[in-house]
């Protein structure tokens, strides 16, 4: 069932990986490298309900970083590392440094980094079994937390978002609808609240929330209240799957852009439905490709002016897209998967003339 399932999609390699003096448990899933080496966080998570369902986000999310970083211009290639449940304390370091080894063994094919449950921290810990991972603390000559820069990508494409869909109008005056309020997040509603933006917040974490209200003037609202409030952009910056038929028909917006990943639960019957009811959907691995785009950059020797500066291009990338989806009549995440897939094609075929 596993080679069947990476059949469809053409998955190229699923790492299993144990140590059992630690209790690390997790996958290691390389979709493809036709770009070059594969480059995907290391997402911790202690609430997967089975292993399958473990093994099947691990898959989404690499395919979804071979297409973010097709997209996003990298010669990478996508993959990721899902760890099932957390260390002990005591048992931190040398959890994390198993997991290293195994990165390890893989010679470069992938480089791990920083997401959901993990943090420079932890990449230090991996960084002392291989140099195939990005995201350290910037003593190690890295780009450091990645959160302040995927938070300004997803600026620039809600700017870009909001000039598309509003007739030309910024995004002053306008009100956004935040779920979740994470590192990322909290970066985002800075910055939106500095260009004057009204913001309504909702976090499980009550006090990551409540911080945005202290700090930024936001409106609070309780997690299963924020699909349906009356604003003009939503921004889902949680878990993913959260765009579904119980949600989407509560939608009160005119666009969705966010940096959750997989926020589409089923990605042509709900990017169609947003489309039926009007609203722009900016495609999620467009949005947030200001963090990879970031951590990419480690791997030339960090410049942090150049990272910026690739980070703004996110602004012609979602143009062309909605440009795309306009000229084709195709919904934006169409256009966007069309335009990964041109990128990919064109440079297998650049490698098959170099061989």
């Amino acid at each position: 069932m596993i080679f069947e399932t990476m059949e469809q999609e053409d998955y190229e390699q699923m790492v299993f990986c144990q140590d059992q003096s630690t209790g690390l448990k997790a996958i290691i899933c390389i979709h493809d490298t036709t770009l070059g080496p594969a480059l995907g966080g290391c997402r911790v998570r202690n609430d997967y309900a089975s292993e399958e369902e473990a093994i099947e986000d691990a898959m989404n999310l690499a395919r979804g970083m071979t297409y973010k970083n097709a997209a996003a211009g990298l010669d990478l290639g996508g993959g990721k590392t899902v760890v099932l449940g957390s260390p002990n304390k005591e048992d931190e370091e040398a959890f994390y440094r198993a997991l290293g080894r195994y990165v390890h063994t893989l010679n470069g094919r992938y480089y791990t980094a920083e997401d959901v449950g993990t943090s420079e921290h932890e990449m230090n810990l991996i960084h002392k079994e291989t140099p195939y991972v990005c995201g350290t603390s910037k003593s190690f000559g890295s780009a450091g937390n990645p959160s302040p820069m995927t938070a300004y990508g997803i600026y620039i494409a809600m700017k870009r978002t909001a000039l598309e869909q509003f007739n030309g109008e910024s995004l002053e005056g306008k009100t956004v609808a935040v779920q979740g309020v994470g590192h990322v997040s909290y970066e985002l509603c800075r910055l939106l609240h500095e260009d004057g933006v009204k913001l309504i917040v909702t976090d499980i974490n009550k006090d990551n929330a409540q911080r945005a209200v202290d700090e930024f003037n936001a409106t609070f609202v309780e997690p299963d209240d924020i699909f349906s409030v009356e604003a003009d952009i939503f921004a889902p910056c949680a878990l993913g799957g959260i765009l579904n038929d119980d949600t989407i028909p509560q939608l009160k917006v005119k666009a969705i852009c966010g940096s959750a990943n997989n926020q589409l639960k089923d990605e042509n019957r709900h990017s169609q439905m947003l489309e039926e009811k009007g609203i722009l959907y900016a495609p999620d691995y467009i949005v947030n490709s200001g963090g990879v785009i970031n951590t990419a950059d480690e791997l030339n020797g960090y410049n942090e002016t150049r990272a910026k500066e690739s980070i703004e291009d996110i602004d012609k990338i979602v143009k062309h897209i909605f440009d795309i989806a306009k000229e084709q009549h195709k919904t934006p995440l169409e256009a966007s998967q069309h335009f990964a897939e041109t990128r990919l094609k064109q440079m297998s075929h650049i490698q098959d003339i170099r061989k």
